[in-house]
């Protein structure tokens, strides 16, 4: 791979591990579920990019399971790492909204650099996770659950607690509830939680979503209709933080 220095993001969430990979200027991106241990999980992205040929290089480590890469040369909160992926995909100041398995956060970015940033990390309400636990109680996958959610319905869901929102769910399929309905109510649910979190965060007028939902046509368009505002992402929007660590990593 000649002498130049590799730089390697790799941004371990709750549900995958990101991985991404700098090399003369040109970006590889790879991920693969975390599972139930992140320290093994991060041993076996150690053998997948020396398995690329990759001798060489420094990695930074992001994200919750940050910890549990042993070889990682330093550890960077995904706060500013985010910031940096979402920047250099964007090129430009921008809110970013990132909807993780575990947390949502709102990072505002001014002049390259994160502004302020506000974070959802007590409740799972407003994540990945919240709608994986809703689809599986109505046996979908997410992506059905969003297909078959398109359309508005008059149906709420009135608890934002995962554990009671679910026994609603189960309430609304008992009594007969379109499944389209259900699912709708639902996405309305997270849509709803995280742009309170984004308006109490102050309003902007132009946002860019990151993490696992940001190539959902539906959750874009239904968070833009929310908050009233374009929704900007990329196709590589998923690997906003370890492209953020694997810059800093050859800076």
């Amino acid at each position: 791979m000649g002498d130049s220095m590799t730089g390697i993001g790799i941004d371990i969430g709750s549900t995958a591990a990101k991985v991404s990979i700098i090399n003369n200027e040109e970006i590889k991106n790879f991920y693969m579920p975390t599972g139930w241990n992140s320290r093994e999980t991060a041993l076996i992205i150690r053998q997948k990019i020396e398995g690329l040929g990759f001798k060489n290089y420094k990695v930074i480590a992001t994200g919750y399971g940050r910890v549990s890469v042993p070889y990682a040369d330093k550890t960077i909160t995904e706060i500013t790492c985010h910031a940096k992926g979402a920047y250099y995909l964007y090129n430009d100041d921008i809110t970013v909204i990132d909807i993780g398995g575990q947390d949502t956060k709102v990072i505002s970015i001014k002049s390259g650099k994160v502004s302020s940033f506000s974070m959802n990390d007590k409740c799972a309400a407003g994540t990945g996770r919240f709608l994986e636990l809703m689809a599986n109680s109505l046996g979908i996958t997410i992506s059905e659950l969003c297909s078959l959610g398109k359309d508005d319905t008059a149906i709420k869901i009135s608890s934002m607690c995962t554990v009671f929102a679910e026994s609603e769910v189960i309430s609304l399929i008992a009594q007969g509830t379109k499944k389209e309905d259900i699912a709708s109510a639902i996405i309305e649910a997270i849509i709803s939680k995280v742009s309170s979190l984004v308006q109490k965060h102050g309003n902007n007028n132009k946002y860019f979503l990151t993490g696992g939902l940001s190539q959902n046509p539906i959750i874009i368009d239904k968070l833009s209709k929310k908050l009233k505002s374009p929704i900007f992402t990329h196709r590589d929007a998923l690997y906003a933080g370890s492209i953020g660590a694997a810059l800093l990593s050859i800076e």
